[in-house]
């Protein structure tokens, strides 16, 4: 009777052992077969697109515009045309630069997402604004306000929320959603000034980036030009306007749209190789910025050019909007990356756009490694050149 007694407990014991392991086991890995817009996905989620299969990195609900090709956020690419991908880090200054699959801050793409409607432009606190802000107001959903110069929607019910700080495309879960320009913001469409501001005008960034991040500012943008005069100022007009436009478009890539500052996956990215950029105790050189400037080579490198601490202190590139811009633009004019020359002079020699997307990315995205998102940079540069009024230009699109 005793031995039937043993025998039952330990039983018991194991049989609880084997319950108890699915609760420390990883996400099932489910295939969703072809990616689609407005389904719900889980992570770890594989889809296929474009002849590619994709895993997801975080769970949502898809929307026209996150497309798995142009979306790292979301996505990781797994295989292509039967291949797996293989992520590798590229030469530059120093050592590898870091590949150019980016995930978001935190704030970024949340699991609930839903189409919001393009609001009716109403009376407001200037031309084409909205009523003004009042912190102590109780806002509904929908409701629509303006604070310095631009209008937001009401994501959900909010009260005390700055849109200023608050605020962020449709699935983020922010109260507030960044909506159009207006009043002083859109002052002209015509350039003017000099330097980068005779190339694009606020109003034409405003229109290039209309939900963008209220960190990335035009005149953040006007000031780092300012100190690379040759960006956007050399050659004829129609080859600064192409240049100014191919910049923005590759920016426009690797940030979702000036939307991300930082990286979500907030690595070291230290090479302890290098001694001539040593990583600083404690620091962290994962990618920020317009350009995603990585790993600590590429901090010292920029740093040392711009007469910036940024190897000691690398959060200068998320926390000032002119030290971002100028990281990317030293990016820009001074390295060829993966490529055979700096983006800037493929754009000035006739290179072209295809040649800088080669010396930012070229390892993973070009001779066929990513046509899609190749294509992504190509629709943004059109679509920039179209704004700007000029040509594609010499050279090839892709690369």
């Amino acid at each position: 009777m005793k031995r039937l007694a043993y025998i039952t407990i330990l039983l018991a014991i194991l049989l609880s052992l084997v319950i108890a392991i699915p609760a420390g086991a990883a996400p099932a890995t489910a295939d969703r077969g072809a990616w689609a817009a407005n389904v719900a996905y889980a992570v770890n989620d594989t889809v296929s697109y474009s002849g590619c299969t994709y895993k997801v990195l975080q769970a949502h609900t898809s929307l026209v515009g996150w497309e798995p090709a142009t979306t790292p956020a979301l996505f990781q690419q797994l295989s292509c045309g039967g291949a797996t991908a293989t992520f590798t880090r590229t030469a530059t200054v120093g050592g590898p630069t870091a590949t150019r699959t980016r995930t978001p801050t935190v704030g970024g793409p949340t699991a609930t997402r839903t189409n919001t409607p393009a609001p009716t432009a109403t009376s407001g606190g200037g031309t084409g604004c909205w009523a003004a802000w009042v912190s102590t107001t109780a806002y509904s959903t929908g409701a629509q306000v303006s604070r310095s110069g631009r209008n937001y929607q009401a994501n959900y019910w909010t009260q005390g929320n700055d849109p200023l700080t608050a605020s962020g495309p449709v699935g983020t879960g922010q109260p507030w959603i960044p909506m159009s320009f207006c009043g002083g913001s859109n002052a002209t469409s015509t350039p003017g000034g000099t330097g980068f501001a005779s190339i694009v005008s606020n109003a034409q960034f405003d229109q290039m980036f209309p939900s963008r991040n209220a960190f990335y500012t035009y005149q953040g943008l006007v000031t780092a030009a300012a100190f690379y005069p040759a960006f956007a100022g050399t050659g004829t007009l129609d080859t600064k306007k192409r240049e100014a436009a191919a910049a923005l478009a590759n920016f426009n890539h690797e940030t979702g749209g000036l939307w991300y500052i930082t990286e979500i996956a907030q690595g070291e990215y230290c090479d302890a190789g290098n001694t001539q950029y040593p990583c600083a105790a404690g620091k962290k050189y994962y990618g920020r910025g317009p350009i995603q400037l990585s790993w600590n080579f590429n901090y010292g490198a920029a740093g040392a050019a711009l007469g910036l601490p940024l190897l000691t202190n690398p959060d200068l590139v998320q926390q000032d909007a002119a030290t971002a811009w100028k990281t990317a633009l030293w990016y820009w004019m001074t390295q060829k990356g993966p490529g055979t020359m700096t983006p800037h002079d493929a754009m000035v020699n006739g290179a072209g756009f295809g040649e800088t997307i080669r010396s930012i990315n070229g390892a993973l995205e070009c001779n066929g490694g990513n046509g899609a998102q190749v294509q992504s940079r190509i629709n943004a540069y059109n679509n920039f050149i179209s704004i700007l009024g000029t040509t594609a230009g010499p050279g090839n699109l892709g690369c």
